[in-house]
């Protein structure tokens, strides 16, 4: 059975809509406090990986800490639904599972005066407080969409299916859904399962990579198959520890380590 992910705006039905797929479907409904607190275990404090994500990148960019936390969140995510039955309601998790055939994509949109009255009911704001904190939310996920991943968090294409609640409910939305779970390519197959256990373990290594004391610094990409391991990036003469926090991550039976080539003058 697959893994949905939940792609909201603020207040739009997203978190309604997880808790009715969550009761139809027997799946377990995850939503983004649950995966920090994963996360922490690795020795991050869950107020630093609150903030990192509540506030968006500045012009100057993404620093290093902000890769270290996101290399966590990945981590965490991937390994808690890489055995399929699993909703994710929260912040980039269609694009924190990308690779891991099998996800089924889900964006919620609602109309302004749903989103309102959704708010004034949690908020206990007037209406044009409640404008000014939607507009504010939307704008910083877009923002950290669009500076971590080069895409529009509002483009269709990046989803499998978008739902408007304009005229319909959530109890309908869920209809909706469910019937798409029931389709092939969403369930888990054998090769769903293995391209979601090479996403958990690329993810892990990554995260160990970017804990370890010795290894902390370096930003690298991390590829996975079988037990198979490709890591990409400079590495700064920091390849021989690498090499030992990679082989030290359980599923890892092989190791390539792949470094930009040093242009030669003349």
């Amino acid at each position: 059975m697959p893994v949905i992910t939940i792609s909201r705006g603020t207040f739009s039905g997203g978190k309604a809509l997880a808790e009715c797929l969550s009761r139809r479907l027997g799946y377990r409904c995850i939503d983004r406090d649950a995966i920090v607190k994963l996360a922490t275990a690795r020795g991050v404090s869950e107020q630093e990986l609150h903030s990192a994500f509540e506030r968006p990148p500045k012009a100057a960019g993404l620093d290093h800490k902000k890769y270290i936390y996101l290399a966590l969140i990945q981590a965490a995510l991937a390994k808690e639904v890489r055995n399929g039955q699993a909703i994710y309601h929260g912040l980039l998790g269609h694009l924190l599972l990308k690779g891991g055939i099998g996800v089924l994509r889900v964006r919620v949109i609602a109309p302004m005066e749903f989103r309102i009255r959704m708010a004034q009911q949690r908020l206990q704001l007037g209406h044009d407080e409640v404008i000014a904190y939607i507009e504010k939310m939307d704008q910083d996920r877009r923002l950290w969409t669009q500076y971590l991943y080069s895409v529009d968090w509002e483009d269709p294409s990046l989803y499998d299916l978008v739902i408007n609640l304009e005229h319909i409910d959530i109890e309908q939305a869920c209809r909706l859904v469910t019937g798409m779970t029931r389709e092939a390519y969403f369930q888990f197959s054998p090769q769903h399962q293995a391209a979601m256990n090479d996403l958990a373990l690329a993810s892990r290594v990554r995260a160990d990579l970017a804990r370890d004391p010795f290894t902390s610094n370096l930003e690298v990409e991390v590829e996975a198959h079988g037990g198979s391991v490709t890591i990409r990036g400079s590495l700064d003469d920091q390849s021989e520890e690498v090499e030992r926090v990679a082989k030290a991550a359980a599923g890892v039976t092989a190791l390539v380590i792949q470094e930009p080539a040093v242009a030669t003058a003349g």
